[in-house]
């Protein structure tokens, strides 16, 4: 984890003075991957210069498939055009059971004993990079899930992934 989170932060590091629009290119669709959770795939509209809409599918500790659609507001923290902080909230549908590696009963986490659906809030805060010219997107992403039903709990989220705009 160590490895990776340098290597992002090198990312973010390298040429912060170039003029870029946000997105790869002025594309407004990309889609990739993400692992973590969920670890599936991602969609990516952008409907403003600073403003996204994402969708993630995938295995996850709340459910799976899980679905998650969050809504971004991308900021320049940075004073960079490469590298953005964001934030946004968005819901979650888990279906079946989950697939998680590191949710129990006893230590708090969301524990679900039966295979209904689950249905959620979530808060994220991440980073994104798009290199100059370049039409990919990398990002690293934290959120705190708040399930409601079946049962009401809390859980962390973590997610790592890349996006490609064609």
């Amino acid at each position: 984890m160590k490895t990776i989170l340098i290597s992002f932060l090198i990312l973010t590091a390298i040429n912060f003075n170039n003029s870029y629009a946000q997105s790869p290119g002025s594309k407004n669709f990309g889609f990739g991957i993400i692992l973590g959770d969920p670890t599936g795939v991602t969609l990516k509209f952008w409907t403003q210069r600073e403003n996204a809409l994402v969708f993630d599918i995938g295995s996850s500790y709340f459910g799976s498939p899980r679905l998650d659609i969050d809504y971004l507001w991308h900021f320049d923290a940075f004073r960079s055009n490469i590298a953005k902080l964001y934030a946004g909230f968005g819901g979650v549908l888990g279906i079946g059971e989950g697939k998680g590696f590191y949710y129990t009963e006893h230590h708090g986490f969301y524990f679900r004993s039966d295979n209904g659906d689950g249905l959620g809030v979530r808060g994220v805060f991440g980073v994104n990079v798009i290199p100059r010219n370049s039409p990919l997107e990398f990002f690293l992403e934290v959120g705190l899930l708040v399930g409601l039903t079946p049962d009401f709990g809390e859980a962390g989220d973590v997610g790592i992934g890349m996006r490609f705009y064609p």
